[in-house]
């Protein structure tokens, strides 16, 4: 399946400001676009014990042919079935087991294929299994002697689902009109559903569906309809190649669709009634996309189609089905005038990972979820690899390294994380598989080795692998020989096997740091490696075959990036380099391996020199890499923060998507613990100084013909400028904003968000008031959504008091949902909006309480748990629990008796970490503005006059 939306999506949302402490505490859990919940879980081994929920191995599929009758076009979820099943009998047995779920009535025959004179036999069906799902067939008398053939027959009935798993009934609103639709989820135990069957991804068989629906309506499976075998209200569909049941798909609806064709395969795009106009850039995206992966892998598309769908209701992000990916709607549409570069990129990029798939997981399944990663880890790194093949100019792989690989980095940091392989049985732990040790991870482990041991034996031994594995199942080790076989075959030299080397990430948590200690006189240095954990003091002895290649201030050529020394499996290396003393030291050329490095400190004084004096000598992502790696050091205790602040001090110079995103993710959090410092100026100008030439070359206005990230690079200098207040930042959002409402002139999709927020950030009154009036006159939620988020960015007293005292005046069109949202909003924006917060909920905290009577939670808990996060300061400290004795005494049932304990524990996090920081930041900050920095200078009198002037056209 696809992976996350980054985040929505985690995938392209580290641009996004955040002013929680997320990226102090590692995350835990990402959202994946697939994931269904995620819980650690204990490995466990396939022991065959009686609650073993794997299927006996007595018998194996050959071929289904399926027929479905459904009337969904009435909402009608009843559904009737038969399947014919050709069966091949590996073991002796009395019985025949299978899969089925949430089906019923069961009649099942069956008839000896061997025997031309046979007839049929009835079966009795045991059903009763309900915890394993399994429906067990059986005749008195009769045995199945291995080697013999049979065809079994079963008729059941069933209920299309409303929980958008198996064989579901989705449905969306035209003009007032409910259109209904049958669709399919089947990834990953949930064909049992729609007709029993051995639901293992390794029980491939060949599968021919026919469909009985009304004439109004149009069937689409994983192959193109068998003409012969269809009319009016019946179609039928050609029969697949052999394949796994999870891959199966059909969708009976009324969509409409458009079609393309490219290299003799026919792709089309379905999705409800009048959206074709917004179906292009998914065609054509999918169209270069499979292009692009067949011509990587040397392998065709199996099918003789290809299609996409979107359905409107869709627990997954996407799904990879055989022919016919599918996703949710809104990943489906694009236009130029009302989209963002995001969408784009983001449906670009999910169409890589399902079409992928196409490759890895249904021409070549996965054995058993154990090796999930197998398919997930490899389409998610193609989905970056088609794209950036399809369209060179994105630089995609920036993106990855802010999103994919970054994700894996903080995941996989923590204690609970689990190995790549890992073994799991029932469906929800294997469910619970699809998370970063699935996705990001495994993407992160196969980019690595695609560096370290150059393209060509890697992309030769993804070729072995699909050519010589199609149409069957594997497991880790037939792919690690593909790639020793490659290595052979092209001569590249291995210290170690493939099978070893690969093994030593797959079977282990975590990842290497590597320390590297440099001896200055002799120019050696000596790595060591230990895994990375979040406790600097917490001590492991694992250890990884892992790769090293290096640059140098004088050697500073990144295009090779395999590896030229190994770390063994041995926890110390040595390496004669002859680096001169003055020169620095780099590690991980375009920081393409799974690994974090930690240098000595001389070597960091070298690496932020250089990066001030000449940045263009670090790629890229190096200089990302070390923004967010040295941040990461110095919140965990192995770096000083002056460490840090060095390094990003050379941002003044950086034009790049990837740094910036970083630094976006990582400033709004020392802004949220020092904003109340009344040494807070220092930070804020700090910062000021780093962005304003930047944002002033970027601005807030998209150019024709500019390079494709910049458009992502605007939103995170937006964000981050109007954030610490950067003059420039301030006028031309708010000029861009009132020229919108006054004068019509569109804001570019893409920065719409930002400019509302920035813009409103100082707005007079009559810009605010018309955000406030938009916002009850509005009927589009996502419009409802961007004016809630972007008021509470107001730094004006009066009229962030107006806006959340709306919260509880029934008299205006806010939803109750909506109504919690607005506290939220003002207080995580600013000093401004938490003081209001707590000033109107001491006055209105009962009205308050009652916003949203028929809620489940309890709002006024919420937002008191909520504004606990950003208390830094004694005032506020003071005022919240004086409010939060007060609630407790005079309205106990509104709060959760817990609320005190968690308030207490995330203020004490808060001070903990001023207690921890606050004065190493500050007084390098001191020290940085009174060495000389004549542009902090500069920019402090810029933004007095700039402050002037919109004070006076607040007054006039």
């Amino acid at each position: 399946m696809a992976k996350w939306l980054l985040n929505s999506c985690l995938l392209l949302l580290l641009g996004a400001v955040s002013l929680q402490a997320g990226l102090i505490i590692p995350h835990t859990d990402v959202e994946q676009i697939e994931t269904k919940g995620y819980q650690v879980i204990t490995p466990r081994v396939d022991d065959n014990s009686p609650d073993n929920y794997r299927l006996p191995n007595n018998s194996i599929p050959v071929s289904y042919n399926v027929e479905l009758w459904t009337n969904v076009h009435e909402g009608d979820t009843n559904f009737n079935g038969t399947v014919k099943i050709d069966i091949q009998i590996v073991e002796a047995s009395v019985n025949i087991t299978l899969h089925a779920r949430q089906t019923s009535n069961f009649v099942a025959t069956i008839i000896d294929r061997d025997n031309a004179t046979a007839t049929e036999i009835n079966l009795e069906v045991d059903a009763s299994d309900t915890t394993r799902e399994f429906l067990v067939l059986s005749a008195e008398g009769l045995t199945f002697d291995p080697n013999t053939n049979w065809t079994l027959t079963i008729k059941y009935t069933g209920l299309l689902r409303l929980d958008m798993g198996g064989f579901y009934m989705s449905s969306y609103t035209e003009n007032n009109t409910v259109h209904y639709l049958a669709t399919t989820q089947f990834e990953s135990t949930n064909a049992r559903h729609a007709f029993p069957c051995y639901d293992e991804p390794s029980k491939r068989a060949t599968f021919t569906i026919t469909i009985k629906h009304d004439p109004s309506y149009t069937a689409i499976s994983n192959m193109p309809v068998n003409e012969t075998t269809s009319s009016s209200g019946i179609t039928g569909f050609q029969t697949t190649p052999i394949m796994s049941t999870y891959l199966v798909a059909f969708i009976v609806s009324d969509f409409e669709s458009t079609g393309g064709e490219l290299n003799g395969l026919p792709q089309r795009v379905f999705s409800r009634k009048g959206k074709q106009d917004q179906q292009e850039w998914a065609l054509w995206s999918g169209l270069v996309v499979e292009s692009s992966l067949a011509s990587y892998f040397g392998v065709p598309f199996a099918l003789p189609k290809l299609d996409q769908a979107g359905i409107p209701d869709f627990s997954a992000g996407a799904m990879e089905n055989w022919g016919l990916a599918t996703y949710r709607e809104q990943y489906m549409w694009w236009t130029k005038e009302e989209s963002t570069i995001n969408l784009k990129t983001n449906i670009a990029n999910i169409i890589g990972h399902e079409y992928t798939h196409m490759w890895f997981g249904d021409l070549v399944s996965v054995k058993w979820w154990t090796y999930l990663w197998q398919k997930e880890g490899f389409a998610t790194l193609f989905s970056y690899e088609s794209n950036d093949i399809a369209f060179p100019e994105w630089d995609t792989y920036q993106i990855f390294h802010v999103a994919d690989y970054h994700s894996a980095l903080m995941n996989d940091a923590g204690e609970n994380a689990v190995p790549m392989t890992h073994y799991v049985q029932t469906p929800n732990e294997i469910s619970n598989r699809y998370n970063t040790y699935s996705y990001a991870k495994p993407a992160s482990v196969l980019y690595t080795f695609k560096n370290a041991w150059t393209d060509k034996v890697f992309r030769l031994g993804v070729h072995k692998y699909l050519d010589q594995h199609k149409f069957t199942s594997c497991d880790e080790w037939d792919l690690f020989a593909s790639f020793q076989e490659a290595a052979d075959e092209l001569n590249f030299a291995l210290p170690a096997s493939v099978a070893d080397i690969f093994s030593s990430w797959s079977h282990q948590a975590g990842y290497p740091l590597l320390t590297v200690e440099r001896n200055y006189d002799s120019g050696s240095f000596t790595v060591k490696q230990q895994r990375y954990v979040e406790d600097k003091n917490a001590t492991n002895d694992k250890t990884w075959y892992v790769p090293i290649n290096y640059v140098t201030a004088s050697q500073s050529d990144y295009r090779d990036t395999s590896a030229s020394n190994y770390l063994l499996n041995t926890a110390e290396l040595t390496i004669n380099a002859q680096i001169d003393s003055s020169d620095f030291l780099l590690l991980n050329k375009q920081s393409a391996y799974y690994q974090r490095v930690l240098y000595d400190q001389q070597n960091y004084d070298l690496i932020a020199q250089a990066l001030l004096e000449t940045p263009y000598k670090f790629h890229p992502r190096n200089r990302a890499q070390l923004i967010a790696e040295t941040y990461r050091f110095a919140a965990t205790g192995r770096l000083s923060q002056s460490t840090f602040l060095q390094i990003v001090a050379y941002l003044k110079n950086e034009d790049q998507y990837a740094p910036w995103s970083f630094a976006n993710s990582i400033f709004p959090t020392y802004d949220q613990y020092l904003r109340g410092d009344d040494q807070y100026e220092h930070f804020r100008l700090y910062v000021v100084e780093l962005v304003e030439d930047i944002f002033d070359k970027i601005g807030v206005h998209e150019s024709t013909g500019e390079h494709y990230l910049n458009k992502y690079l605007r939103v995170v200098l937006i964000n981050l400028a109007c954030q610490v207040g950067t003059p420039a930042c301030y006028e031309q959002t708010h000029q861009k904003l009132k020229e919108f409402q006054q004068q019509g002139i569109a804001i570019e999709p893409t920065i719409r968000t930002q400019v509302y927020c920035g813009g409103l950030r100082q707005a007079e009154d009559s810009t605010f008031n018309q955000v406030l009036s938009d916002l009850f006159a509005s009927t589009v939620s996502t419009d409802r959504s961007l004016f809630i988020s972007s008021l509470g960015c107001s730094q004006t007293a009066e009229q962030i008091e107006r806006f959340i005292s709306s919260s509880i005046d029934t008299s205006n069109s806010l939803t109750n949902a909506e109504r919690t949202t607005l506290l939220n909003s003002a207080y995580s924006r600013g000093e401004v909006g938490i003081t209001e917060s707590l000033k109107f909920l001491e006055s209105n905290w009962e009205a308050y309480a009652n916003v949203y009577p028929e809620s489940t939670g309890k709002p006024l808990d919420a937002a008191l748990r909520g504004i606990a996060t950003y208390v830094v300061s004694e005032t506020q400290k003071t005022r919240l629990e004086n409010l939060v004795e007060e609630v407790k005494a005079h309205g106990p049932a509104y709060v959760n008796d817990d609320l005190s304990e968690i308030i207490t524990a995330r203020i004490d996090a808060n001070f903990a970490w001023l207690n921890e920081h606050r004065d190493s930041v500050i007084n390098w900050l001191v020290s940085y503005r009174t060495s000389g920095s004549s542009a902090l200078t500069t920019s402090l009198t810029t933004f007095m006059a700039a402050a002037l002037t919109l004070l006076l056209c607040k007054v006039f």
